[in-house]
């Protein structure tokens, strides 16, 4: 028994040791890797955006598991903050040390991410770069798709690959309506709504769009068309008119025929490409390399901040739910206590909350607002809108000082709706089957039963009672008559121009507008700074931070994958309405733009 214990004391020491080296070792070779990857600024450097990337508007949190299998394959394609790209490029402007600025690449969007208004922000911010620097500026693709070219119609060169094409089509929506397989598999979906236009339920019960619903998107369409085809043909010294009858009788050109038609400079394959960019940097055609940065390595460098004051910023990025939430989501705990920490930390001046969502859970939105009408009491509260603030989305918005929203924003959706899946018929064609007692004539929904008519009239009662107190909330935040928010609410979605038009928001303008009002309201505006989003880690940093305290571009998406795209994103609706009372502020559908 002694040589036992003396063997497993023996046992364990080398255990521990094994694992004390494992982790120094893995501790050193993640702090070989974190040092590695800091980036230096060559002199004449060329900065490189590789579009190829989502384009959030913050970083997303991730859970331990998906840190540790990103750094074990050095993969991490989340993408850099809308915010420090913008930074990045004002700082490289006024750096000496960057000749020149090169785009390429398509970008890739993921959830809420490259949409039409982080796009106008971004284009704004290479505008800038081309105007107050006097550096040259030049992009270069084989094929431009409507976003890529929508940012760099204007750059100062544009080329195009002799084999390469211009997509110049007009913005559709596709909707993805699951109400037939939910026949055919036994699947029941019985709904609650208030809202001519409040549409979030259809793809659960319909086989197509309501009349309602075509009008609101074909409208809304129309509006995000205006901007993009208003934007190109001035970038290209055109009309609108002339984009609109190429998108009419051609939609895809190429190469040749985008020259002819003025919507690219040059046409050159790669290699000339290299060759204007050599130039740039002081090399010669024959030399193999020349000094350049990736836009998102820059963005890394430690760079110092004035101001003595503060303006907070926060994000509301992703459905809103209950609870804390996913890394992908908006929950409503998590967000308050956000809010509540800028608003009871006496440094932070003024908020700005970056709303990015369609909404979601009407529970988890209320807790959100109350932090921001608490919040208002005692310093300035400015709401910035992204792609997408409706429904849920705009019931935290309301209540702002000053709301910005830009000529795409998808706003509005001021509705509420229920929904009570129930598997009945499929249990029972399975030979599945329930029963159960009850004390009291009304029960909760249930998931294996459909709700009785009295159930039913009773949820509807509930919806009926959170679209008043929504209401009525948009009335005193925006300081309307409660009749006329009823006339444009009816769950329908407007886009920032029309929401500008109607009252709902207060002025066009990006993320980098809300913050400058929200100085000048604080009178801080001579000397301020943002507490903006961090650079995104790579995934030994995340790693190293998670234990102590380069990745390949995305695949291209082809149709299968689209379709497992979308047919993912409609379940993951599914999954993410958690509200303890199955009632929702969300936006009607979700829209793939293309």
């Amino acid at each position: 028994m002694k040589d036992f214990f003396k063997s497993l004391f023996a046992s364990l020491v080398a255990l521990g040791l094994f694992v004390g080296i494992g982790v120094l070792l893995l501790f050193g070779l993640l702090a070989a890797v974190g040092a590695s990857s800091k980036p230096a600024v060559p002199s004449r450097a060329v900065l490189v955006f590789d579009l190829s990337t989502n384009i959030p508007d913050a970083p997303r949190e991730e859970g331990p598991g998906e840190i540790l299998r990103k750094a074990m394959r050095d993969q991490d394609s989340d993408g850099t903050p809308l915010a420090v790209l913008i930074s990045a490029l004002d700082r490289a402007a006024r750096d000496r040390n960057i000749s020149a600025l090169y785009l390429t690449g398509n970008i890739q969007s993921v959830g809420y991410g490259a949409g039409p208004a982080a796009l106008k922000e971004l284009r704004e911010a290479i505008q800038r770069f081309k105007a107050e620097s006097g550096k040259p500026v030049i992009a270069y693709n084989q094929t431009w798709s409507k976003k890529e070219y929508y940012l760099c119609a204007g750059v100062g060169t544009l080329y195009c690959n002799p084999f390469g094409m211009v997509e110049m089509t007009g913005p559709s929506a596709e909707m993805v309506f699951l109400a037939g397989a939910f026949k055919k598999y036994g699947i029941e979906v019985q709904v609650t709504r208030v809202g001519k236009y409040k549409s979030a339920v259809e793809p659960f019960i319909l086989e197509r769009m309501s009349d309602a619903n075509r009008e609101q998107y074909q409208k809304l369409l129309d509006d995000v068309w205006a901007d993009w085809k208003g934007t190109v043909a001035q970038d290209r010294g055109k009309t609108a008119a002339f984009i609109q009858s190429l998108a009419d009788e051609k939609a895809l050109l190429t190469a040749e025929e985008a020259e002819k038609a003025g919507l690219v400079d040059k046409l050159a394959p790669y290699d000339e490409v290299l060759d204007q960019l050599k130039t740039f940097a002081g090399k010669g055609h024959h030399d193999q390399d020349f000094p350049q940065i990736d836009l998102s390595a820059y963005a890394k460098m430690p760079h110092k901040t004035k101001g003595k004051h503060l303006i907070g910023v926060v994000y509301a990025e992703g459905e809103i739910v209950d609870g804390e939430g996913e890394g992908n989501q908006v929950g409503g705990d998590r967000l308050s206590q956000e809010i509540r920490r800028l608003r009871l930390d006496s440094d932070i001046k003024a908020i700005v909350l970056r709303v990015n969502s369609p909404g979601g859970s009407a529970t988890a939105s209320e807790v959100i607002q109350r932090e921001l009408v608490l919040a208002r009491k005692s310093k300035p509260v400015v709401i910035s809108m992204g792609t997408v603030a409706a429904s849920g989305g705009y019931w935290i918005s309301a209540f702002g000082d000053r709301i910005f929203a830009e000529p795409a924003t998808i706003t509005g959706s001021i509705g509420v709706f229920g929904m009570l899946p129930n598997v009945r018929k499929l249990a029972t064609d399975h030979g599945i089957s329930f029963d159960g007692v009850q004390t009291a004539k009304l029960a909760l929904p249930s998931l294996f039963r459909p709700a009785s008519p009295a159930e039913l009239a009773r949820i509807q009662g509930l919806v009926d009672h959170i679209y008043d107190q929504f209401l009525t909330k948009v009335a005193e935040g925006r300081n309307m008559k409660r009749e006329r928010v009823q006339e444009i609410a009816q769950g329908r979605v407007w886009s920032g121009v029309e929401a500008k038009r109607l009252g709902l928001v207060d002025d066009l303008g990006g993320l980098q507008d809300a913050i400058r009002w929200a100085a000048k309201k604080a009178r801080i505006e001579a000397d301020y700074r943002v507490d903006a989003p961090e650079s995104p880690r790579s995934p030994a940093e995340k790693l190293m931070k998670l234990l102590g305290g380069g990745g390949g571009k995305p695949l291209a998406r082809g149709p299968v994958l689209e379709l497992k795209s979308q047919l993912e994103r409609q379940l993951g609706t599914l999954q993410s309405l958690n509200d303890p009372f199955g009632i929702y502020a969300r936006l009607p559908v979700d829209v793939t733009y293309r």
